[in-house]
């Protein structure tokens, strides 16, 4: 199986949401509306295999030296076989490109994130992502996610 990154384009809108919504459900990843992922399209890269989406990510800005991944995820029975890692790989370049030196990520995954560089830190020292998206979260009083952070060189 091999598996390519690239940048999503429109019609992967219905695969995202799909996706999305499935770790929604379960509870570890915020739910984003087809309406949203089609404003925030260019924001995401999809992993894909023999022409299906088989994993996606996002990056959002939350300040002049910041940016987040989120919506990472990888569909079922893909697990396990790097897509992930070269999701965040992806991801870390368009960081650097943009020339943002700290990239952060709230996880469930914190192995995975350590495997892939990043060091865990209080969620605090993010009060972009606490004013971003925090307060509209349903956990925001009860918060149980790592915070990760990779400052890039």
């Amino acid at each position: 199986m091999s598996a390519v990154c690239r940048k999503a384009k429109l019609e992967d809108v219905e695969p995202l949401y799909q996706m999305i919504q499935g770790y929604a459900e379960k509870g570890i990843m915020l739910p984003r509306s087809k309406k949203v992922l089609e404003k925030q399209i260019g924001e995401f890269v999809v992993a894909e295999s023999e022409g299906h989406v088989i994993g996606c990510g996002s990056l959002c800005q939350l300040g002049s030296d910041l940016v987040e991944i989120r919506s990472l995820g990888i569909s079922e029975g893909y697990k396990g076989q790097g897509i992930g890692s070269m999701l965040v790989d992806t991801l870390l370049e368009e960081a650097k490109r943009r020339e943002l030196p700290k990239v952060m990520a709230l996880t469930y995954e914190v192995s995975f994130f350590i495997k892939n560089g990043f060091a865990v830190v209080e969620k605090e020292i993010f009060p972009e992502k606490v004013w971003t998206d925090c307060i509209h979260c349903k956990k925001q009083h009860a918060c149980d996610e790592i915070a990760v952070l990779k400052v890039l060189n």
